[in-house]
């Protein structure tokens, strides 16, 4: 690691870039319990040296490859109308959440939080979700006469459609458009 003298290796952002690129492809093909620093290493082509010059375990390696591909994954541009862009932000946050690989291993950090306190403390250092939902969520309070915060607004907006992914139903069960509606009816 690379200190303020300059001594040291110097980090390599093409080599940070292919692990967090690796870490959630191979978290889909084996697993969060067969995933290991060693065959992140791997996949990614480097040595097991880097992944731990950035990350302390596997846990910190996915969330923060998780986190990097919700930003990408879940903004939305605005289009002018609250309620198309409500479903519009639902539409990606289900599709995140149900088919994509950096949802697959939000969802598996999820899961192991629930057992283990470092990844639990993990998850709770940062709101990947309610970060993507803070725009759409603020412009829709400002609309509305809510007295709601902006975490009770958010929980109430992301809050069906992950439960109804994360207890395990069918994600083609959710209806977009009605909980974009429902979410409006209820901020009035």
């Amino acid at each position: 690691m690379v200190d303020g003298s300059g001594r040291g290796r110097p980090r390599s952002e093409s080599a940070r870039a292919a692990v967090l690129h690796a870490v959630d492809d191979l978290l889909v093909e084996v697993g969060y319990a067969a995933l290991t620093m060693k065959g992140i290493a791997e996949r990614a082509g480097v040595g097991r040296q880097t992944v731990y010059r950035w990350w302390s375990n596997k846990a910190e390696v996915l969330y923060e490859a998780s986190a990097v591909d919700a930003q990408h994954e879940l903004s939305v541009p605005g289009s002018g109308d609250l309620r198309k862009d409500l479903k519009a932000y639902l539409d990606a946050l289900v599709t995140f959440l149900s088919r994509s690989d950096a949802g697959a291993a939000y969802r598996a950090l999820m899961g192991e939080a629930q057992h283990d306190t470092d990844v639990a403390a993990l998850l709770t250092s940062r709101d990947i979700l309610g970060e993507s939902a803070a725009g759409i969520v603020e412009a829709a309070r400002k609309s509305s006469k809510t007295s709601l915060s902006l975490e009770q607004a958010t929980a109430l907006l992301i809050g069906p459609p992950f439960f109804h992914i994360l207890s395990g139903r069918n994600a083609e069960g959710i209806d977009t458009e009605q909980l974009a509606e429902q979410f409006v009816r209820v901020l009035n």
